[in-house]
């Protein structure tokens, strides 16, 4: 008896873990995450405790990472912000993704007004520079992160909206789409069952590499005062925070600055292994 063929989720599993980049990439991914989320277990103190005998000490027994002018663990803080930044940094590209996604397979797939509409919003939106958009919401953000990952996703969706209305109107040109609209299959079953499986890489690839879009965004926009506002924190927070001691207290910024470094790295790093395992002819297949 034959054996099977495996689907198409078998062969992408397969590839990407005879990838080198995506493998090392979700291993290191999956370390920081553990770490951000089970490590405050660890530690006995929390990230808003304040110990009054412990102002701006260095890394120690007591206080792994060392503590802040007021007293605050640092361990405790990073992690506490590496959670937040990873949050806004998957919550974002999930958004944006989905977002890309619903205006580009719609403006392809339905043409007329309504592509010519669609783009008109994408091209306007592709001109206003983001870093000004949120800077003008960010007083009606307060200190409400959901808002952030909105105000992010709403920015970051245009050039892969585009990527994708070009595929659908190639894919909507194909023989088994022509197929199924002549034998009356409703637009939004086309779509679904034979204009997205063809797209699942292309997003999946860019959402991806969106989570590190996101938290770079969000750690510069918190830089510059526009992030997460206090008593919140994130790692663009902490670095901003302890930027203006970086010689003198270099705890302060160095183990927030490390993890935001390891966090883009893995995240790269697992985007390009998903681009090459995904769509070998873009990356020159698994090395």
């Amino acid at each position: 008896m034959p054996r099977p063929l495996p689907s198409r989720t078998a062969l992408w599993a397969r590839r990407v873990l005879a990838d080198r980049r995506a493998v090392l990439g979700l291993t290191l991914l999956g370390a920081l995450v553990l770490l951000a989320f089970a490590g405050p277990a660890l530690s006995r103190w929390e990230w808003t405790d304040t110990d009054f005998t412990a102002i701006r000490e260095p890394p120690s027994a007591e206080h792994w990472f060392g503590t802040t002018d007021s007293g605050r663990d640092v361990y405790a803080l990073t992690l506490r912000g590496m959670r937040r930044s990873l949050l806004i940094g998957f919550c974002a590209a999930a958004l944006t993704t989905a977002l890309a996604a619903l205006v580009g397979i719609t403006a392809g797939y339905a043409g007329g007004w309504i592509d010519r509409t669609l783009m008109w919003g994408t091209d306007l939106l592709l001109v206003v520079p983001a870093f000004l958009v949120v800077a003008m919401l960010s007083p009606a953000l307060g200190a409400t992160w959901p808002l952030l990952v909105a105000v992010l996703a709403a920015v970051m969706w245009t050039i892969t909206a585009r990527m994708v209305r070009h595929m659908t109107i190639s894919l909507k040109r194909r023989e088994f789409v022509l197929a199924a609209r002549y034998m009356g299959v409703g637009p939004v079953r086309t779509v679904l069952r034979h204009i997205l499986p063809h797209l699942a890489s292309l997003l999946i690839i860019d959402g991806t590499l969106n989570v590190g879009v996101a938290i770079v965004a969000e750690s510069a926009l918190a830089y510059f005062g526009f992030g997460v506002r206090p008593p919140d924190v994130s790692l663009g927070t902490l670095i901003a925070d302890g930027s203006g001691a970086v010689t003198a207290f270099p705890w302060l910024f160095g183990f927030a600055a490390a993890l935001l470094v390891l966090t883009v790295l893995a995240v790269n790093l697992v985007g390009e292994g998903l681009r090459d395992a995904l769509d070998p002819a873009a990356g020159g297949g698994a090395r």
